[in-house]
């Protein structure tokens, strides 16, 4: 007997949009039988090689990679399709498997509505969904911009620094596959490799220089510090204050849309719970907002977010992350 096509999930494990998948697959009841998952470690640049840039030209995690709906049978040939937009992952398993859906699924758990149930709800939704989305405010880049001060650089490079050096690795690696014809590779990929390595780069060269006293840099290694520094005090004094205080403004409590959990609360609670730990929390802390409020400053106060994050954090789904 010929097995059915199945979707494959690859994802990133401790990343934000990643974590809001898998807490979409938990709401929605999917069992482990549904979909394959294979992890990509970012850490050593995996979404970057040539294989993961061939379904998704971004090299961004999550991808979710679908069968057609007419290709759901043993007899004819799968075609696939690629999602890498998280929100449209999202939106997929919230409609994929529901009472009216046409998917085949061996689950027998409830498999509630998630996307809002009226269109000012969705109105809202797609708002607050496409500010916590944007690249000005992605975990994955703060992460990499937490640090407002000399010994916090320090601290950032000893975690931070092994990564970009993998990365930094693979790209050099891609790169010199492609010229030597081992790998065939477009123009678009290896501008694509490129930009990347010169990003990973300029970065690397502000980190390895962390243990070093301002006063010990030549002129142009205190200017990179100086502007790096800068950057990341105002993406979170300004940038990540303003979201902060716009989406505590726009949630009606305690969760986006009141009592009514659904897709907003998937992308509002993913992204808290890593800024939260960006912030010096962890994920299970009762004063999650209170300590990002802090790091945050300015006399930041969010009380809403404090709700929300009092109701999500006990939610199931958060828990099997």
């Amino acid at each position: 007997m010929t097995s059915l096509p199945k979707a494959v999930l690859y994802y990133s494990e401790s990343n934000c949009w990643s974590d809001a998948t898998m807490i979409a697959l938990a709401e929605k009841g999917y069992t482990s039988d549904e979909l394959d998952k294979k992890i990509v470690d970012i850490s050593k640049g995996e979404n970057l090689i040539l294989p993961y840039l061939r379904i998704n030209i971004k090299g961004t995690v999550p991808t979710l990679v679908v069968p057609f709906q007419d290709s759901l049978s043993g007899d004819v040939e799968s075609r696939y399709k690629a999602l890498s937009d998280p929100k449209a992952i999202i939106d997929f398993l919230d409609e994929a498997r529901g009472s009216v859906s046409r998917t085949r699924t061996t689950s027998t758990a409830p498999a509630p509505a998630l996307r809002p149930a009226t269109v000012a709800y969705s109105a809202v939704t797609t708002a607050l969904r496409e500010i916590l989305h944007s690249e000005e405010v992605s975990p994955d880049r703060l992460a990499l911009l937490n640090a407002r001060d000399e010994e916090s650089l320090k601290t950032l490079a000893i975690t931070k620094e092994p990564i970009l050096k993998g990365i930094q690795q693979t790209l050099v690696q891609c790169l010199a596959d492609a010229d030597a014809g081992t790998i065939q590779a477009s123009e678009k990929v290896k501008s694509f490799w490129r930009q990347k390595l010169s990003d990973t780069e300029e970065l690397l060269q502000v980190l390895q220089a962390a243990d070093k006293e301002t006063e010990s840099l030549n002129e142009t290694a205190r200017k990179e510090r100086e502007e790096f520094l800068q950057k990341a005090k105002t993406i979170w004094q300004v940038t990540v204050k303003e979201t902060c205080v716009k989406v505590n403004q726009d949630i009606i409590g305690p969760y986006v849309l009141g009592d009514q959990f659904s897709v907003a609360d998937i992308s509002l609670g993913s992204w808290l719970r890593m800024m939260v730990q960006l912030a010096g929390a962890t994920a299970t802390d009762d004063d999650g907002v209170q300590k990002l409020e802090a790091y945050i400053g300015g006399g930041l106060s969010l009380d809403k977010l404090t709700v929300f994050w009092a109701q999500v954090k006990e939610r199931a789904s958060w828990k099997t992350l």
